[in-house]
């Protein structure tokens, strides 16, 4: 008799609406977590190639696992206080869910503010930097392995191009004009650190292709924030409603 009860309460409906909201909640803060598990494996390499300039996309990855996880909570918190018809409980998830969504649309404002800093800015520092500190092939430092694993997979040569490590350092100590990771095969002998023909090495550089993925990075976390924010935002107004309601 309870339950019959229950379904003609003039809340029924309401919270009906609302129950399927907070599952819209859940799967908002199940893509957040996506998001930042993703930024932070993807922009830790950037990280130490690119340097500090492109660090805000682990920043952001990281809230984006703190508001995902927090969003799977409220969902469930808002489930409680919608069953228990708590107006406390429900301006708790309202206010908190409020705050979230302009975290997301902060964060995603963010990224797209930045990456036109890390196009412009980070080239003479990363530049610089690989002049400065690449070792060579197989040296046990993070920065020459980082820089070893990004040529290998991305097929490219130094930041702008194989002439980058002229005069560097690693030119000084080796006598090598680029490392053997520039090589398209690695074992041959023409792969001597002389021979810059381009059957033998990748004579472009990395910049391009690593702001490539820099890019596609930064609109997926923006673009999966304003979306996960736009799946919020029907539940905060059924929340506020259902609180209006019970007053």
């Amino acid at each position: 008799m309870a339950n019959v009860a229950d379904m003609h309460t003039p809340y029924s409906s309401l919270k009906k609406l609302l129950s399927l909201f907070n599952s819209f909640l859940a799967v908002s803060g199940i893509v957040l977590i996506g998001l930042g598990i993703n930024a932070k494996c993807g922009g830790a390499t950037l990280t130490r190639v690119l340097g500090l300039s492109s660090a805000y996309l682990l920043h952001v990855g990281c809230l984006c696992l703190v508001l995902g996880c927090a969003m799977i909570l409220l969902s469930c918190a808002g489930w409680y206080g919608m069953t228990k018809e708590s107006r406390g409980i429900l301006l708790f998830c309202f206010l908190v869910m409020v705050v979230i969504l302009i975290l997301e649309l902060a964060s995603a404002t963010v990224v797209l503010l930045f990456f036109p800093i890390v196009r412009d800015v980070t080239l003479e520092h990363t530049f610089v930097t690989l002049r400065k500190n690449y070792r060579g092939y197989n040296e046990p430092d993070d920065y020459s392995t980082e820089w070893n694993f990004v040529m290998e997979k991305l097929k490219c040569c130094g930041v702008n191009n194989y002439t980058d490590f002229s005069g560097s350092s690693f030119e000084m100590t080796t006598s090598h004009a680029y490392p053997r990771v520039c090589c398209k095969s690695i074992g041959t002998a023409a792969c001597d650190g002389r021979n810059v023909s381009t059957g033998v090495i990748h004579r472009e550089g990395c910049f391009p292709k690593l702001l490539k993925i820099t890019k596609a990075q930064s609109v997926t976390l923006s673009g999966g924030s304003l979306g996960a924010a736009m799946m919020q935002l029907p539940g905060i107004l059924a929340t506020l409603l259902l609180f209006i309601k019970l007053g």
